[in-house]
């Protein structure tokens, strides 16, 4: 049987009430990310974005969603732009491309959920 891991784990701990958006700061001119849960269904993380700064055109092969926990967002996807701000989702469906630029500072979470 191999040893526990001594690697403190980043993830939110089990059974706890967890201050999600106090779990990633933003930093000036950047995008900070922590995974919050990595499972193989899917994964959960956080992202704060400073202000202009964003994710250029990708696509993804799962579905996601974002969560805007503060902050403005402007989401794009297939060509198709959105304001989205805290307290509103949007679906990213897979393999459609998507972009992510901050109209203000934003914090959101990124739920990806693999399916085949």
């Amino acid at each position: 049987m191999p040893a526990p891991s001594t690697k403190p784990s980043r993830e939110i701990p089990a059974a706890e009430n967890v201050r999600v958006q106090e779990l990633a700061n933003y930093q000036d001119g950047a995008v900070v990310s922590r995974t919050l849960l990595h499972r193989a269904a899917g994964t959960v993380t956080l992202f704060a974005f400073d202000e202009e700064q964003g994710l250029s055109e990708h696509t993804a092969p799962f579905d996601a969603i974002a969560h805007i926990l503060e902050g403005t967002a402007e989401i794009t996807i297939s060509g198709k732009p959105l304001t989205v701000g805290a307290g509103e989702m949007v679906l990213m469906p897979a393999g459609q491309p998507h972009a992510l630029r901050a109209a203000t500072k934003f914090k959101m979470l990124l739920t990806m959920i693999r399916s085949s």
